[in-house]
């Protein structure tokens, strides 16, 4: 006999449960609510819901999990007893508004950015980034969480333009400044460009490109400089351009549009 064989075992705890057969089986595992998500179904809080409200079945047995694990190619998922039907991808622009929230649902009440599309027959379509209430502008939706994902990656490296108006005339040392950047709190903020487009007597707009979209990067980083914003429109995200889209109007891309944002060629 070994000695590894000679250390005694600590004695099985009765109450430990053996892991379920999906938790044992190899292959990609997601959680039940990211599935339905990732399959343009609907929003991953909506899945949620319908989970805990017994609309979803797994191999023809009821879940209320919305973490219940879901490995790729093994399981039936249905919702109310139908296979998610595999939905036409959707790619559109909407001029947001100011005033509306980038949320399907606000716990506060507030009017969201799926005010504007009511009365339409598109499926559930999910925003790529934000734009906080105070903001408008460009704002992407799709139903193809795979697209997005690359939009939103920072790899990816996608310019967004803003037109900014403040509450002062700018010179030119601060255009350097936003430029070098400043820390706030911490975390380094800057402008990958910034130029002056038209101005008054008291107050400006501005030209402010990011490489990156951090939670009211714009607003922190002017902050900083004691200049407040009056006015935020995000005009561009890479190549595609607000241009004359009404407010509250939105508009399909194009597949060449769709192209230009993520290439398929960086998946």
């Amino acid at each position: 006999m070994s000695p590894r064989d000679s250390v005694p075992r600590p004695p099985r705890d009765p109450r430990a449960r053996a892991p379920a057969p999906a938790e044992r089986a190899p292959g990609v595992r997601h959680g039940l609510a990211r599935v339905l998500s990732k399959q343009g179904v609907c929003s991953r809080s909506e899945a949620a819901r319908w989970i805990l409200e017994g609309r979803v079945s797994v191999d023809g047995r009821i879940v209320r999990d919305p973490e219940f694990p879901i490995v790729d190619g093994r399981h039936v998922v249905r919702v109310d007893g139908q296979a998610p039907a595999s939905r036409p991808r959707h790619y559109l622009m909407l001029n947001k508004p100011r005033g509306l929230v980038t949320t399907v649902r606000d716990e506060q009440g507030r009017d969201t950015v799926y005010r504007c599309f009511e009365g339409t027959d598109l499926p559930w379509l999910a925003p790529v980034g934000r734009l906080d209430k105070a903001s408008e502008g460009l704002l992407l939706f799709t139903n193809d969480p795979e697209w997005a994902a690359r939009i939103t990656d920072p790899a990816h490296g996608l310019e967004k333009t803003y037109h900014v108006q403040v509450d002062r005339v700018p010179d030119a040392a601060l255009f350097e400044a936003l430029q070098a950047g400043v820390d706030v709190e911490g975390e380094r903020l800057s402008a990958r460009h910034a130029r002056l487009l038209r101005s008054g007597e008291r107050n400006a707009w501005l030209e402010i490109v990011l490489d990156e979209g951090r939670n009211r990067q714009i607003r922190r980083l002017l902050e900083a400089f004691d200049i407040r914003v009056l006015r935020l429109v995000r005009v561009a995200i890479g190549p595609i351009q607000l241009g004359a889209l009404a407010k509250g109007a939105w508009r399909p891309l194009d597949a060449q549009e769709c192209e230009m944002l993520a290439p398929t060629g960086g998946r």
